[in-house]
């Protein structure tokens, strides 16, 4: 009984990290792929190899805290119990992935084992408190940090980076495969500045997934850890795997939700996002907060392009940036709303993104509350 307990949490640990795989790599990379910088293989590589080292690395620190901290006894953390989070939290995610919505995967697990220890009494109310501050505050940040970027200063941004946007057959940065170790490769059109900013949002997709590895590994293995099963190192190599699994699969729909269907997003458009939503998530991580990455990149994202739609004026070449124009009162130009936010999808963005959590919350609670194959 106790093998067949232990081979149902390590098929669910490994379904739950292909929805990270999943639902992690559209707000890393989508933005590098909405601007054609890399193709969808190129940035599942890059994110397969950036996330275990995060996970490796600081990753541990986060799983302490969402098996340790976060309840009062781990006790409660049985074989059957653990399988039983890990079956929430995999199937909310595999929702979010159906609908190609990145979900929040530490709002998913943080709510999964909160409803946990909800039931069984043993939820640490200020570790949770603090959680969800962070998560309410973040977001909002990072909105508004781009979006008065996008609304007041994007034009100028551009034009100072001098990274044209263009309609291309092909991704501008590939890998070439021969020899032993991969290699970029540039497109020959490319000019050094537009090569500078093509390796820059790259960079910076990487440190995200770095970023990203460091706190949604937790979301995979902590309740499965919890339990003592198995060691730390083994279960963190697993997650990884998974998560790459994810990565090569189902995270094209997502990449294309982020990259392409809240906003176009020009290159230099790419480099705001991450830089906005990285620098957020390594300030959470800082804090030893479980970043809600996922949310933070969605609203910096749509922040920008909600600047750059409601911007009253315009630099004189704001439309280097490959922005469509309209004429503005002052007789300078201004993008047109339609191309550079879409309202319809950021509403099934923001309205996924909340379920996904809730259903999660909500099925794991009246699970350990209600049903008795699951009592203490």
């Amino acid at each position: 009984m106790y093998a067949a307990l232990l081979s149902v949490g390590l098929v669910l640990t490994i379904l739950v990290g292909c929805n990270i795989g999943g639902s992690t790599t559209g707000p890393a990379f989508g933005p590098a792929v909405g601007a054609n910088v890399i193709g969808t293989g190129v940035a599942a590589t890059l994110m397969t190899v950036c996330f275990a080292l995060g996970a490796l690395t600081v990753g541990p620190e986060v799983v302490d805290t969402l098996a340790v901290d976060l309840l009062r006894d781990q006790s409660v953390f049985t074989l059957r119990s653990s399988a039983a989070v890990l079956l929430m939290i995999g199937g909310a995610l595999l929702v979010g992935n159906y609908a190609g919505v990145p979900a929040s995967t530490s709002m998913t697990a943080v709510g999964a084992v909160s409803a946990l220890g909800l039931a069984t009494g043993e939820l640490d109310w200020s570790v949770l408190s603090e959680i969800a501050v962070w998560w309410i505050v973040a977001p909002i940040v990072g909105f508004w940090v781009a979006g008065v970027v996008g609304r007041y200063f994007y034009p100028r941004l551009d034009e100072w980076l001098a990274l044209e946007t263009r309609t291309r057959d092909r991704p501008m940065v590939t890998v070439a495969s021969a020899g032993f170790a991969p290699r970029f490769r540039l497109g020959s059109s490319a000019d050094r500045r537009e090569a500078a900013g093509s390796l820059s949002v790259i960079a910076i997709g990487c440190a995200t997934a770095y970023a990203s590895g460091t706190s949604n590994i937790a979301n995979a293995i902590a309740p499965l850890y919890a339990t003592g099963a198995m060691a730390l190192t083994p279960l963190v190599l697993l997650g990884s795997a998974a998560v790459a699994v994810g990565a090569f699969t189902i995270a094209r729909r997502t990449l294309e939700t982020v990259g392409s269907d809240i906003t176009e997003l020009p290159l230099t458009a790419a480099i705001i996002v991450t830089v906005v939503s990285a620098g957020l998530v390594v300030f959470l991580s800082w804090l030893g907060i479980p970043a809600s990455f996922v949310v933070i990149a969605t609203m910096s994202i749509v922040g920008l392009g909600w600047g750059r739609a409601t911007r009253t004026t315009a630099h004189p070449n704001a439309a280097a940036g490959g922005e469509r124009a309209t004429p503005g009162d002052d007789g300078d130009s201004v993008p047109a709303a339609s191309d550079l936010f879409d309202p319809a999808t950021t509403a099934r963005v923001l309205l996924v993104q909340n379920i996904v959590p809730v259903v999660a919350t909500v099925g794991t609670f009246v699970l350990f509350q209600f049903g008795p194959l699951f009592e203490f």
